[in-house]
């Protein structure tokens, strides 16, 4: 049994392709209820934001499981597969993985606190349909646990940028000043809002919002003395714009390049900054070729984010250091587990033949009263805990060491029991299925 991680994030695809694979949780909610089906899979959690999408799964046999995998990922993306734009870590170097990405050390904003929301969402579904157990119920619990812990003991969430303010930024350094700017906000979630804020601070005053829930849009523009356009007409605010960050949500292009065409043409020539932080993008990128448009997405902001890097460099050294001490505690609580399907067949054999020999003893004497039974069946379940007490603490301490295997076996013949010795953290490197 082997814990792997399969995935791909803003490091290794490009958004284009990202945005194949940003599932909604209705639609990770159906991916997982037909991933239970599959024998071979005992727990998993798929987790899709902006910049990642992930399979974390543990496996009974890692290479016919990675096969499957990766056909299911190229049913879900079609066209947009391709091996090179994703990763697949084992054991220790997944649990390593999802610590970091807690902890906002592998997201494009290091330091961010929004990875940590959505890895507790992750989780929560997953549990909800019944694909989490022993194994992740730990390791994600730890994970979300030592995620509060770095940005806690470290200023790794200090004075960082956020993908909103970039954004803002990124207009700033085009426009060299907001104050006198138009600006529309295409969308009204969590996204729009820290935008609209971050707009705010940086001097904007003049700010239309809208979105296809007008009552959502109003209820943004309101918090920002910003005005409430209607859906409908967001290209006519357009055509007066100086900037427009979009972010809604949608699962297609909003911005069409036929509409901006009509909307560029009844601007004169004057130039419009299209700011695109929606994965999947808000607007087509043929966009770009229109005069006067400069269009930017979510890729374009990595060098914006940048612009902290050194101070967050050293905080990032604490951070692993911490999330180092967490694994190491995760594996002393972990490392029984390889043992334990040996031991909790120990046990049960052990019981039901106690419960066997007791039946027939009871059996032959009827004139015992309730009392006396009871009395008689503690007695045998403490010779049985005296009996395994030595043998369990073996097994127990024999787990994660050399010695392992030869005890498990040895066990396993001397009871006639199943040898189902389970490996979840070990020191594997990187898997490689692909070949």
């Amino acid at each position: 049994m082997q814990l792997i991680v399969l995935g791909l994030n803003h490091k290794t695809a490009p958004v284009e392709v990202r945005e194949g694979f940003n599932f909604s949780a209705d639609r990770i909610a159906r991916i997982l209820r037909r991933l239970r089906n599959y024998d071979n899979l005992d727990e998993a959690v798929l987790l899709s934001t902006c910049n990642r999408t992930e399979f974390y799964m543990v496996l009974e046999e890692p290479v016919s499981g990675m096969k499957f995998i990766q056909t299911l990922v190229k049913h879900i993306a079609g066209t947009a597969y391709k091996n090179e734009y994703f990763y697949n870590l084992s054991g220790v170097n997944c649990v390593r993985h999802l610590f970091k990405v807690a902890s906002s050390l592998d997201s494009l904003v290091i330091g961010e606190g929004q990875i940590l929301s959505q890895i507790k969402n992750a989780y929560q579904i997953a549990r909800e349909n019944g694909m989490t157990g022993t194994v992740f119920n730990t390791i994600f619990n730890r994970a979300i646990a030592t995620g509060k812990r770095v940005r806690t003991e470290t200023k790794i969430a200090y004075s960082s940028v956020s993908v909103s303010s970039a954004a803002v930024d990124l207009a700033m350094d085009v426009l060299g000043s907001i104050e006198d700017a138009n600006i529309l906000v295409l969308g009204a979630g969590r996204m729009s809002e820290l935008t609209a804020r971050h707009l705010i601070d940086k001097g904007a005053k003049t700010i239309f919002v809208s979105n296809r829930n007008y009552d959502h849009a109003k209820e943004l523009a309101d918090k920002f003395n910003g005005t409430a356009i209607a859906y409908n007409k967001y290209l006519e605010q357009a055509e007066t714009s100086d900037i427009i960050i979009t972010s809604t949500g949608a699962p297609h292009y909003v911005i069409r390049e036929r509409d901006m065409r009509e909307v560029t043409a009844k601007r004169s020539g004057r130039p419009l900054i299209l700011i695109d932080i929606a994965v999947p993008r808000d607007v087509e990128p043929s966009v770009a070729d229109l005069p006067g448009i400069t269009l930017y997405n979510i890729d374009d902001l990595e060098g914006v984010v940048d612009t902290n890097k050194h101070f967050r460099t050293h905080e990032a050294q604490m951070a692993e250091a911490i999330i180092e001490e967490e694994i190491a505690e995760l594996k002393e609580r972990l490392r029984y587990l390889t043992m334990r399907p040996v031991m909790v067949q120990l046990h049960e054999k052990m019981n039901f033949l106690r419960e066997k020999v007791l039946k027939r003893a009871f059996a032959k004497m009827p004139e015992l009263n309730e009392h006396e039974r009871r009395i008689i069946d503690i007695m045998t379940q403490r010779l049985e805990h005296k009996f395994l007490r030595e043998p369990m603490t073996a097994m127990n301490a024999a787990a994660g060491t050399p010695d392992e295997e030869r005890l498990r076996k040895m066990i396993c013949e001397l009871f006639l029991l199943n040898d189902k010795g389970e490996d979840y953290i070990g020191d594997e490197n990187k898997f490689d299925y692909w070949d």
